[in-house]
């Protein structure tokens, strides 16, 4: 169908006012606690979402070897993060909750629910799928979906991110999207109503239209620690959505983006614009490689059809063991063949800490 290939959600991005205790929170309930990679130098290719000025902010990515997407915790190192004004509710635009991998709902919640107010009791999903909401020290929040399949097995309930929950204005018209350029093509639900798992978030009493998509399987190598993904999209019926960043700055607190590991970015360039959605930013426009701390490669951004921004990365360099300067290039591999299990198994043995 296309000459590019997405593996997978590589990432979600989390702006948050205080970039270690977010962390350290990630990995005490979340178990994110493999550090691919830190970096606090300035973002100069962001522009038109700085506000036209470059940056200096302290970003970080975290994985959970359990499978899932990583979190990329990003806090503004010299300007003062710009909170959102108002209490996110359902179906406000953008990313209102990111979905992560649970291997056992009910247990998740019998063993935090004491510990953490904000964590809901079980639900099911449209789509039959086990449920349940939390929110972070900041307030985002997070579906927690069960999933029992495991990358590997570091004794945890949770994996990474396995989806997003996005708000739209125009349903049809974000399927579209979604199936066609990011390969959501399955549907698995499509339902209207009110939503008794919604209890937890402000406007959840209204009527809804809540469509689940899937994607078949993917190929690359990072397909395998990535796993399966679904995208929740969620249009307001009875009221009328805000924009959560309206406003506001890329990196300020919330989900900033929902990040695809790509290969063959210049197709997937092209094949965006024909689809009238063009690269709006392009760290590399001469073809050059981004360096960030450790790890190098190439990413692009565009915005769904309500502006929520959806960020490509290329990866060619990834640290393995950093301390023996041992570093994996991926543009000397074939990029739709998985990376071996014992990789990710040395960086579990390496790069476990917690954010000092």
């Amino acid at each position: 169908m296309n000459d590019y290939n997405i593996a997978g959600i590589q990432q979600i991005g989390v702006g948050t006012v205080d970039f270690r205790k977010s962390w350290n929170w990630f990995i005490e309930y979340f178990g994110a606690d493999i550090k691919i990679l830190e970096d606090d130098t300035v973002a100069e290719r962001m522009l038109p979402y700085t506000g036209g000025q470059p940056q200096q902010r302290h970003a970080g990515i975290a994985l959970n070897l359990q499978g899932g997407g990583g979190f990329e915790i990003w806090q503004y190192s010299k300007r003062k993060p710009t909170e959102c004004p108002f209490e996110i509710a359902v179906g406000d635009l953008g990313i209102f909750a990111a979905k992560l991998k649970c291997k056992d709902v009910a247990a998740f919640y019998k063993k935090f629910s004491g510990k953490w107010s904000s964590c809901t009791p079980p639900e099911t999903l449209p789509d039959g799928t086990p449920c349940l909401y939390m929110k972070d020290l900041y307030g985002n929040c997070f579906q927690l979906v069960e999933d029992k399949s495991i990358y590997i097995n570091d004794n945890k309930l949770t994996g990474g991110m396995v989806g997003a929950v996005i708000g739209v204005t125009d349903m049809d018209r974000s399927v579209r999207f979604y199936s066609q350029i990011l390969g959501y093509s399955i549907l698995k639900s499509d339902t209207t109503g009110k939503f008794s798992e919604y209890n937890p978030l402000p406007d959840s009493e209204k009527q809804y239209r809540r469509v689940i998509l899937a994607a078949p399987k993917r190929k690359g190598a990072f397909a395998e620690v990535f796993g399966d993904s679904t995208i929740e999209l969620v249009q307001a019926l009875e009221r009328t959505p805000r924009k959560i960043y309206e406003g506001r700055y890329w990196g300020d607190p919330g989900f900033i983006q929902i990040c695809f590991d790509v290969s063959n970015m210049k197709a997937l360039g092209k094949f965006c614009a024909d689809m009238g959605h063009p690269f709006t930013v392009d760290s590399c426009p001469g073809g050059e490689q981004f360096d960030m701390g450790d790890a190098s490669g190439h990413f692009t951004y565009i915005e769904d059809p309500d502006g929520t921004l959806v960020e490509f990365v290329e990866t060619h360099k990834i640290p393995i063991v950093k301390k023996m300067g041992w570093f994996l290039n991926m543009k000397e591999r074939d990029p739709k063949k998985s990376l071996p299990k014992f990789l990710f198994r040395m960086m579990g043995l390496v790069s476990r800490e917690k954010i000092k």
